[in-house]
């Protein structure tokens, strides 16, 4: 079992139906975890990769009525040290 994570960013908060129709995403064979934050508009999904691919991931939260508008990265990488000046 591979398990992995995709991090989306939504425009339009979920309405009722759309809340709903994720929670019986959760029974998809191979998602274990949906955490939807509000406050940063963001759903992150864990997911077997074995079973299943962030694109059928991506279309599963769609078709619940969520407006996905970009996948987020789940890690930022910092940005290289500048160079040291030879004095």
């Amino acid at each position: 079992m591979t398990q992995l994570e995709v991090l989306y960013r939504y425009g339009v908060p979920p309405t009722e139906s759309a809340t709903l129709a994720m929670a019986k995403v959760r029974e998809v064979y191979g998602v274990r975890r949906i955490e939807l934050d509000e406050a940063k508009k963001t759903v992150r999904v864990e997911y077997d990769a074995t079973r299943l691919t962030e694109p059928v991931i991506h279309q599963l939260l769609r078709r619940a009525g969520l407006d996905i508008v970009e996948t987020l990265p789940m890690f930022v990488t910092p940005p290289p040290p500048e160079p040291v000046a030879a004095t």
